[in-house]
């Protein structure tokens, strides 16, 4: 993963949490607003109301600026609530995806960066291995209460309960653009839930008995 060293201020400079946090708020909106490509470190400065200088004394550039900002936000951790049952945890999990990939901000951003990913190997590196630390514990979480449960065996692939959560709903709402309402979120539950149980029984190897043919 690629990684970046924030640069430390000169002399005696304290760096304000409030100025910090107005530029934060700042890149993310000038992302959604202009995308990686057309993004420039004058932009963030006007909207967040303070010198390019205050910027510099936090980032080396944009490139470092937008991947520990992004980065920062994608890591956040999203609350998983146990219903007690698989098909619960599926649909209220779906629910909150929906709702932050539907987010006036996260809408634009994403897929933005996503393009700027297969022409920017850094930003690939490091969306990558920010997912796939959010994937992981959201697997682990997702597929071990149902493992814990009876509901699923011992050795379903969390990755694999990620990938059907996730990759339809994006698809969905990223690339096809269609409507999710609560019939179509129920639907997705239920076929969740069904993939998850045929791709749990398909990787299960049969017992072989001795002298059979």
């Amino acid at each position: 993963m690629a990684t970046t060293t924030r640069r430390t201020p000169a002399g005696a400079a304290v760096l304000r949490r409030e100025i910090t946090a107005a530029i934060r708020d700042a890149v993310m909106h000038e992302l959604a607003a202009v995308g990686y490509g057309r993004l420039s470190i004058e932009a963030v400065a006007r909207r967040a109301g303070v010198g390019k200088t205050a910027i510099y004394r936090r980032w080396s550039n944009k490139l470092e600026m937008v991947l520990e900002i992004v980065t920062k936000v994608a890591g956040r951790k999203m609350p998983m609530p146990d219903t007690g049952t698989l098909r619960g945890d599926v649909e209220i999990l779906l629910r909150i995806l929906a709702t932050a990939l539907q987010h006036r901000l996260a809408s634009q951003i994403i897929p933005d960066l996503l393009a700027e990913a297969a022409r920017n190997p850094q930003i690939a590196e490091t969306l990558h291995a920010t997912l796939r630390g959010y994937s992981a514990e959201l697997g682990t979480s997702l597929v071990g209460r149902a493992v814990e449960r009876g509901e699923l065996p011992p050795g379903t692939d969390p990755d694999t309960g990620v990938d059907v959560v996730l990759g339809p709903l994006y698809w969905r709402l990223a690339v096809a653009r269609g409507p999710v309402d609560d019939a179509y979120l129920e639907h997705m539950a239920d076929a969740v839930v069904a993939g998850l149980h045929a791709s749990a029984a398909s990787a299960v190897v049969p017992a072989v008995v001795p002298g059979a043919a």
